[in-house]
């Protein structure tokens, strides 16, 4: 039976696979091992919960904020990435609750490790 292929936009018989299909041998790392465990789930829980449930840098309306109160597609961003240390990878000064959009931004360096950093260093001091 030929299909139309979703990679490349030509016909091919079904059981075709086609050369564009992107490959998937991404290594699994001791940081993605981490991340599915118990202790893990449990941490990032309580750092939500220390941040209210919001995003750190929308509540101070920073870095092209949207929303202020944004609640959404929040996640615990890591200052340190465990890849370089990861002895830090459930130290509370070391986490902050964000956005996925903001996460992005920490991620590529777009808001500097500092500026999160203080930010944690005010969530920690108001506990």
């Amino acid at each position: 039976m030929l299909k139309s292929c979703s990679y490349c936009g030509k016909i091919h018989d079904s059981k075709y696979i086609c050369s564009a299909k992107p490959k998937k041998n991404r290594a699994i790392t001791e940081a993605d091992k981490f991340r599915w465990t118990s202790i893990w789930q449990r941490k990032r829980e309580e750092i939500k919960k220390r941040d209210l449930y919001l995003c750190q840098i929308c509540i101070r309306e920073l870095y092209n904020t949207v929303t202020k109160y944004n609640t959404e597609e929040l996640s615990v961003h890591h200052n340190i990435p465990i890849n370089e240390e990861y002895n830090k990878r459930l130290d509370n000064n070391n986490l902050l609750t964000v956005c996925d959009y903001h996460h992005k931004m920490c991620d590529r360096g777009e808001i500097p490790r500092d500026e999160v950093q203080r930010i944690i260093d005010e969530q920690e001091n108001n506990r």
